[in-house]
This record gives structure tokens, sequence and C-alpha cells, in this order.
């Protein structure tokens, strides 16, 4: 088995190269799900989120994800205290899965996959790329913010420069999906 660390700043397309890998038959570890999961009332990460950011409790006492968002992404301090939460449940489960695994390959689909620690546990790290317009279109469409608040997320994250360092394969993904299926069957085959 492969284990494959896919990464790329917000709205590079990470989402449709792990879609086409599940269709190849892998194994897909979407990172943000599982942190999405780890948020919730039952969720590993739930009771020291909560007790860190008590704002962002609901009255019905789930985590109000918009509101924590708004305020990681414009405070790197608070970013920072949320990623040392959540990192360490992410990393257990994607180990705990890997290893488990039976499939040809594993993919590790994590927007912050360096930063979380995750690239030792990687075979090969790909890197997904798209220039900064089609990016800020797709991540404004896909999440409803606005241009700055997208622009406000970019500037958290690491560097298409300083992630091509780590990267084994770059996967140019400015919307032709032909094209991107072309670059993933050329690496894994069909």
């Amino acid at each position: 088995m492969k284990v494959i660390g896919l990464t790329g700043n917000s709205g590079s397309g990470k989402g449709m190269v792990s879609q086409i890998m599940n269709e190849l038959g892998a194994l897909v570890l979407d990172c943000d799900e599982i942190a999405h999961r780890n948020m919730e009332k039952d969720g590993a990460a739930y009771s020291e989120i909560a007790a860190a950011f008590p704002f962002a409790v609901s009255e019905d006492g789930s985590i109000d994800r918009k509101k924590l968002g708004e305020r990681v992404f414009s405070d790197s301090r608070s970013l920072d205290l949320l990623n040392s939460i959540t990192h360490k449940y992410i990393y257990a489960y994607v180990r705990n899965a890997v290893e488990n695994c039976t499939k040809k390959y594993a993919v590790i689909d994590a927007p912050l996959l360096i930063e979380a620690g995750m690239e030792n546990i990687c075979d090969e790290i790909w890197l997904v790329c798209a220039n900064e317009k089609t990016r800020l279109e797709r991540v404004m469409k896909r999440d409803n913010i606005t241009k700055e608040r997208a622009i406000m997320r970019f500037r958290n994250q690491m560097s298409e420069e300083q992630l091509r360092k780590y990267a084994d394969f770059v996967i140019e993904n400015n919307g032709d999906i032909d094209r991107l299926r072309e670059q993933i069957y050329e690496r894994v085959g069909k």
C-alpha cells in the first residue's frame, strides 16, 4: 500500500483529486471532515474546543463553526490554539486508518498536512495548485464568503512556494477536469 499525502491551499481542488482517487479505489481520509466530526458534541476534540472557545458554543451545545472560523482566520493565536487541539486527534485517527488500510492507496487529504506533521506517515506528497483567481472564485462560491475573508484564509496558510519544497508530485488544477484526470492517471494508472 502507498500512502499519499494530498495538500494544497484553499480552493486548489484537493477535493476533486480525492474524488478521482476514490473512484480508482483508494481509501480517502478527508482531514477537514474528520476535524468537523471531532467538533461534534460526541467528538474527540469537542470538550477542549468548547473550553477554549466558549463564544462559539451555541445554545444547543454545538460548536458554531462559522463563528469559530471568523475568529481563528482573523487571529493567528486563536488559529494556533485550535490547531494544537485538533491536530492530535486528526493525526491519531488518520494513523489508525492507514495502519488498517487494505487498499492499494490511502490518500490523506489535508490542507495542513505539513503543519500537522502528517508528512512523516506518507510515502509521497502530492501538491494541488491553482492560480489565485481560480482559488478565490472557488472558495468564495463554496463557502459563501467575501473576497476579503477568502484572502484572509489564504494568508493563514503555508505558501505554495513553501509547499512545493515538500512535494513529490505537483498537480496543476486551473479548471480542466480532463487534464486533472490525465495527471492523476499518469501517476497511478487507471
